[in-house]
């Protein structure tokens, strides 16, 4: 869910770029577009979005309030109305323990080597 190292300095990605970030497909970001105000990409020539970093950003606490703690499209508005700076720093903090988690399991991996 995070973004690849080669397009971290992209201005723009495409939709297809997005959903694969997210494993989700293109008409679900059109429908989060329509549902989350906040997602609101940019269009283009030939009315293709081009999404920012920060549409990016946006995209991703709607991905972990609805795929990964598995509220309802309802709940994940008023949670990011009520407290969007504490559902950002919750998302920051599990995609932190996920790699930490990660580099843990590949340490026990090797260690496990040793003997």
């Amino acid at each position: 869910m995070s973004l690849n190292s080669n397009k971290d300095h992209k201005l723009f990605y495409s939709i297809k770029e997005v959903a694969e970030m997210f494993g989700v497909t293109d008409t679900l970001l059109r429908y989060w577009e329509k549902e989350f105000p906040n997602i609101a990409p940019k269009k283009g020539s030939r009315n293709v979005r081009q999404y920012t970093r920060e549409n990016v950003e946006q995209i991703k606490l709607v991905y972990h309030l609805v795929k990964e703690k598995g509220m309802t499209l309802e709940g994940a508005k008023k949670a990011l109305k009520g407290n969007k700076e504490g559902v950002a720093k919750n998302t920051e903090l599990l995609e932190r323990l996920k790699s930490i988690k990660a580099e843990l399991l590949v340490i026990k991996k090797q260690l496990g080597n040793l003997t």
